[in-house]
């Protein structure tokens, strides 16, 4: 057991505590095993060594924050109290768009671009963040960093991430294995990202108890989705039925990012993608934030983002044909819309 006495000097305790303690009380709940009090500028820590180390160390940096910016949110000390320390006994102070979670090994986990940035940022500010960009900038990577900081902090109780298992050219039924064995190829990518941040262990400790749900779309309807980080993958593979079923399904205490990319469609030709209406109609509910990410925010190989400018230039390309071609029949048709006038006229 150990004891330690902090003396807080330099700021206002109000300020570190937070209106009616709400800072105060986060620091007690990430450390539920520890006995924290506060008297004036005073914070008692006492329980085991380690965590009281680990509670001394995030109140240093807390203070540390306050006095350096002159303010100390109670999402900065969510993130503080989210992030892992470093074998020093150190953690790296939030800085708005930096570090996002510490992952396996203590290893940072960043929003590396000006957009990645921004999605954090929406993300605090919005309930319901749409994240949308082309293949490799980071959208889903960026989400379940957040989502998994949402846990650690105790900000939700669980993690629910979901996609539509829509593929070009394939059909579950004719994958081999029972449910689970047929939609986990659907879900690898989001198996990935968790893997970088929490380990392996621990992992499968939190999808046996279903802390982390990992599920196919379908498997959302009817259910309530509360007190949970939702995400909402490959979302441009979803009808308007689907999206405004999962949007549906948030309960009071949920947030959820929805994730996609419109250039990506695998839906059948009959189908349309309910994303892009959702982006619409939805547009201005408070709330409910927007965030487009573009070929800039490309974090794969270098070469990813030369493919998806040639891409989009041939796409450009080909509108433009078509386009054009739409022209030259309009002309044609009111050229034979005259002619068939004049030989009227002649008769």
């Amino acid at each position: 057991m150990s004891d330690i006495i902090l003396t807080i000097d330099g700021i206002d305790p109000i300020e570190l505590y937070g209106e009616n303690n709400s800072k105060f009380l986060l620091l007690k709940k990430a450390y539920p095993e520890v006995q924290i009090t506060s008297r004036g500028n005073q914070i008692k820590i006492k329980g085991d060594k380690n965590q009281t180390m680990s509670v001394r160390t995030k109140v240093e940096a807390m203070v540390k924050l306050l006095k350096e910016k002159h303010e100390l949110s109670t999402q900065t000390v969510a993130d503080l109290l989210a992030a892992e320390q470093t074998p020093d006994n150190k953690i790296s102070p939030h800085s708005p768009g930096g570090i996002i979670v510490y992952g396996k090994n203590g290893n940072p986990i960043k929003a590396k671009t000006k957009n990645q940035k921004a999605l954090v940022d929406c993300c605090e500010q919005n309930d319901i963040v749409f994240a949308i960009g082309p293949a490799g900038t980071g959208k889903t990577y960026t989400a379940v960093a957040l989502a998994v900081k949402a846990l650690k902090a105790k900000l939700v109780k669980k993690i629910i991430l979901t996609r539509p298992a829509v593929e070009a050219g394939e059909s579950l039924g004719f994958l081999p294995g029972d449910m689970k064995e047929k939609v986990d190829p659907y879900l690898r990518p989001l198996y990935d990202a968790l893997d970088d941040m929490i380990p392996a262990d621990k992992l499968a400790f939190f999808i046996q108890n279903r802390v982390i749900e990992v599920a196919p779309l379908a498997f959302m309807r009817g259910r309530t989705l509360d007190h949970a980080f939702i995400i909402l993958d490959e979302a441009q593979n979803c009808t308007s039925l689907q999206i405004k079923m999962f949007l549906t399904r948030l309960g009071p205490s949920a947030k959820a990012i929805v994730t996609g990319d419109l250039s990506q469609i695998d839906l059948p030709g009959h189908q349309k993608s309910g994303l892009r209406r959702a982006l619409d109609i939805l547009a201005h509910i408070p709330g409910i934030g927007q965030l487009f990410l573009t070929d800039e925010d490309v974090v794969r190989h270098r070469l990813v983002k030369e493919v998806i400018r040639s891409y989009a230039h041939a796409e450009e390309a080909d509108e433009a044909e078509r386009l054009r071609k739409k022209e030259i029949r309009e002309k044609e048709r009111e050229q034979k819309m005259e002619n068939r006038e004049s030989d009227n006229e002649y008769i």
